[in-house]
């Protein structure tokens, strides 16, 4: 080689060859040794051409194979992710086998970076969809990261599980809401009950409690069934709460009716007594069925109890004064001392209950309203007769007073008075008659007689007419004497006789019901036997008055005999 430029193999082998022949001419080397190392050589040259020309088929080889597979990959990369055609694939068989697998790498380039976002994709996905699963199911345990099938990442795929993970994520929104309902109402129940809500709900389920995020509370089946039971557990609690409360209030408000309570000592329970005819879900104010309220409650109507055998005497005589008050009003005549022993001999002996007792007090008197209130057209008419006899016995002591015409003070009052009074007296007839038809219906209608403070108004109105006509009678006959004096004097004056002196002639004064004299023939043995009274104005029977009219009286002999002067002036009754 020494200097030679050697400018291509076939150069250089020729020169190699032609200094390996000076070599062998320079060694002495025969031409069979010759021939022998030049075959070799030849064997050698061989052996290397054999082995590059296997090199560069197995290089062949590999190269084609690697195509291949790219295309494979390529095909496979296009099937898992869902597409069909791809742009920029090259022609096939096109260019050398390097050019082709220089124009499929970017592609495939651009497929595996597509397929390892969409894995991330399908990975997000699964895993979003396998923790909400998880959270339904109430599986504590650690979610594993799913396995994605990366033979399948369509978009299709992809979709089906963004539509099962949107289904979970609607569900977990609709148990949520349900979660939380649940709880407000848990925390509404035991406000109204009294209750610790953070132990209740707690104890369901950890999370459940308000330190902890809406998203991170439990939606499991087990949790959503035990959030209901103890929903119905303090619904039934506050049921029967309330309905024991209201048991208490009813007892309250009828131990109040009872003993007559101030409304500030009522006022105390209105807490209690305002739910009274609540239902439960109208109970909602905290605390309204709290357990110390309840047995706050339950302590009152026992001290009342214990009050109300003793406060039952003073009651109880409070309602027989009512009574009583009314009997008054109305002229019944009721025997006060037995009805006050029956009361004490009822509420010592223990036989009766006190509230059927006042029950029985409180129907009395509405009996007795009624009974006050049929009487009460009957009554005014008795009183308007009574005032009517008393204008006439005015009336008759105005017409007895000889200076009655003298301009004195006030006469024309009286005057005035003595006109009202004859139209009043004018009247009495057909009111009694009027008074008489009412009493006798009133008596038809109820089947018992109508007393007028224990005395029987018809006999007081048949009385009073029997007298009415004694007096109209006894009045005829005085002025029948009249008229025989007045006779006598003319008879006896021309003969120049003096008139006897007689005891001036006077009318009997018609005394009422307010007089009971000895001459009073009927009404007297009525007052008597019948112990009649009327009402003073503090409700109480006044026992010296009668019942008669004012001007109610008979006339006693005395009288008729004092009648015989015939120069007084006799009343005519209008």
């Amino acid at each position: 080689m020494g200097g030679v430029d050697v400018q291509n193999g076939e150069t250089s082998c020729s020169f190699l060859l032609q200094q390996l022949q000076q070599i062998w001419d320079e060694v002495g080397e025969t031409d069979e040794d010759r021939d022998k190392m030049l075959l070799q050589i030849d064997q050698e040259c061989l052996d290397v051409y054999n082995r590059k020309v296997d090199q560069a088929v197995k290089s062949r080889a590999h190269l084609l194979q690697a195509l291949a597979d790219a295309k494979v990959e390529f095909s496979r990369l296009l099937s898992a992710l869902g597409e069909k055609t791809y742009d920029g694939i090259p022609e096939k068989n096109s260019g050398s086998i390097k050019e082709q697998l220089a124009a499929i790498a970017p592609a495939l380039e651009k497929l595996w970076k597509q397929k390892d976002e969409r894995v991330k994709e399908f990975l997000d996905v699964q895993s979003q969809i396998e923790k909400i699963g998880s959270e339904i199911a109430g599986t504590s345990e650690q979610v594993e990261s799913p396995k994605v099938d990366e033979s399948d990442l369509s978009l299709k795929k992809l979709d089906e599980f963004h539509a099962q993970l949107q289904d979970l994520q609607k569900e977990k929104s609709e148990r949520l809401h349900q979660v939380l309902n649940f709880v407000s109402t848990i925390h509404d129940l035991c406000a109204v009950l009294g209750i610790d809500f953070f132990s209740t709900v707690t104890e369901v389920h950890p999370s459940l409690n308000d330190s902890t995020g809406v998203q991170s509370k439990s939606i499991s089946n087990d949790t959503l069934s035990s959030l209901a039971r103890t929903v119905l557990a303090l619904e039934e609690d506050k049921k029967q709460r309330l309905q024991k409360l209201q048991e208490l209030a009813t007892q309250l408000i009828d131990l109040w009716n009872l003993m007559d309570t101030t409304e500030e000592e009522q006022s105390l329970f209105d807490h209690v007594t305002c739910n009274i005819s609540a239902s439960v879900d109208e109970v909602s104010i905290p605390g309204a069925l709290a357990l110390d309220l309840i047995e706050q409650a339950e302590v009152e109507v026992e001290r009342l109890d214990q009050q109300k055998a003793s406060r039952m005497k003073e009651i109880a005589f409070k309602k027989q004064a009512v009574l009583e008050e009314i009997f008054a009003c109305a002229h019944i005549d009721i025997d006060s001392e037995a009805a006050q022993n029956k009361i004490m001999a009822l509420i010592d002996s223990g036989n009766t209950e006190p509230a059927e007792l006042l029950a029985d007090m409180d129907n009395q008197i509405v009996k007795a309203k009624e009974e006050a209130d049929s009487r009460k057209e009957i009554l005014d008419k008795v009183e308007k007769w009574m005032a009517s006899c008393e204008e006439e016995s005015w009336l008759e002591d105005y017409n007895r007073d000889q200076n009655r015409y003298n301009a004195s003070r006030g006469a024309h009052l009286n005057l005035k008075r003595a006109e009202k009074a004859r139209i009043l007296v004018g009247k009495i007839p057909a009111l009694v008659d009027s008074l008489i038809a009412k009493t006798r219906a009133w008596e038809q209608d109820r089947d018992t007689t109508f007393t007028y403070d224990g005395v029987p108004l018809l006999a007081m109105l048949d009385e009073y007419m029997m007298l009415r006509q004694d007096r109209e009678e006894e009045k005829r006959r005085l002025r029948d004497q009249k008229k025989f004096h007045e006779q006598i004097k003319e008879q006896e004056t021309p003969f120049g006789s003096t008139p006897s002196t007689a005891r001036p002639l006077g009318t009997k004064k018609v005394v009422g019901p307010g007089a009971n004299g000895p001459g009073n023939r009927r009404l007297s043995l009525n007052s008597h036997q019948n112990g009649s009274r009327s009402t003073t104005k503090d409700g109480k029977r006044d026992h010296s008055r009668t019942v008669a009219p004012v001007n109610y009286v008979a006339i006693s002999k005395d009288d008729a005999d004092s009648h015989i002067s015939g120069t007084e002036h006799i009343p005519s009754t209008p």
